[in-house]
C-alpha cells in the first residue's frame, strides 16, 4: 500500500526552513518598500506635475496616445490594463506631485510603451494569462481530489503540481517584465527633465524597492511549489 511519507524525496525540513524565511524576507520587503514609498511621498518634484500628468506626458511622447490615465481606489494598486489600454494609478498617485508618484506613474506607463512595442516577455505573460488565471482556480480541487484517490493513483497530484508549476513560471517570467518597465521608466523621467540628480537616485530606489516584492513573490511560489513536491512525490509503497 502507498501512503504519503515527507521524508522520502525532498528534504522537508528544508523546504519548511525556506518558507519560513522566504515569509520573513517578504514582510521586510513589504515594509521597506512602504517605508521607502511613504518617504519619496513627501518630496515634491521640481515641476508642477501631480502623477496623471507625468503619466499622461509620457504616454504621449511615447506614441500611446490611446492609452488613458484613470484613478483607482487603494494604496499601491497601479496597474496597466492592455485590455481597455488603461493606465490605473491610484489616488495617492494620481493627484499627488511627489517623486514617489512621478515613479509609480512611469513605470506603469513603462508597460503601455511594451505593450505599444509588443515587448516579447509582455507577450510572453499574456499567452500565459489564461492558463495560468485557470490553473489558480482549479488547482487547489485537484490537489484535494488527488490525495482522496492516492491509494488507487497518483495522477491527479500529478497534474496538480503541473499546473502549480505553470503559475511559477508565470512569476518568474513576470521579474523581466517589471524590470524592464522601471528601465523605461527611469530613463524617460531622466531624459525629459521632471527628475535629475538626487532626485533621480530617489526615483530608483523607490522602483527597486518594488521590483524586490516580484523577485521574493517569485521565490516565494517555486518554494511551495517544492514543498507540495516533498509532500506528495516522497512517498513509500
Amino acid at each position: 500500500m502507498r501512503s504519503l511519507n515527507p521524508a522520502n524525496g525532498l528534504n522537508i525540513m528544508f523546504v519548511y526552513i525556506l518558507m519560513g524565511g522566504i515569509f520573513i524576507l517578504s514582510m521586510i520587503v513589504q515594509n521597506s518598500l512602504k517605508s521607502k514609498f511613504a518617504k519619496y511621498s513627501k518630496i515634491p518634484l521640481g515641476v508642477p506635475m501631480a502623477g496623471r500628468d507625468v503619466a499622461n506626458a509620457m504616454l504621449q511622447q511615447n506614441g500611446c496616445g490611446d492609452v488613458q490615465v484613470t484613478s483607482v481606489s487603494g494604496q499601491l494598486t497601479d496597474h496597466f490594463n492592455p485590455a481597455n489600454k488603461t493606465v490605473n494609478l491610484s489616488e495617492p498617485v494620481f493627484g499627488t506631485n511627489s517623486i514617489a508618484a512621478a515613479a509609480v506613474a512611469a513605470h506603469e506607463c513603462g508597460h503601455a510603451v511594451q505593450h505599444k512595442v509588443g515587448y516579447s516577455m509582455l507577450q510572453l505573460r499574456t499567452k500565459m494569462v489564461p492558463v495560468v488565471s485557470f490553473a489558480s482556480k482549479t488547482v487547489q480541487w485537484l490537489l484535494l481530489a488527488g490525495i482522496a484517490v492516492y491509494e488507487m493513483t497518483a495522477l491527479p497530484l500529478y497534474i496538480a503540481l503541473a499546473m502549480f508549476g505553470a503559475t511559477v513560471l508565470f512569476s518568474f517570467v513576470t521579474l523581466p517584465v517589471e524590470v524592464d518597465a522601471s528601465r523605461r521608466a527611469v530613463k524617460w523621467l531622466e531624459g525629459s527633465g521632471i527628475v535629475g540628480g538626487e532626485q533621480l537616485t530617489y526615483a530608483k530606489d523607490a522602483l527597486r524597492a518594488a521590483a524586490y516584492t516580484y523577485v521574493v513573490a517569485a521565490i516565494g511560489s517555486l518554494a511551495t511549489l517544492l514543498y507540495y513536491a516533498a509532500m506528495f512525490l516522497g512517498r513509500r509503497r
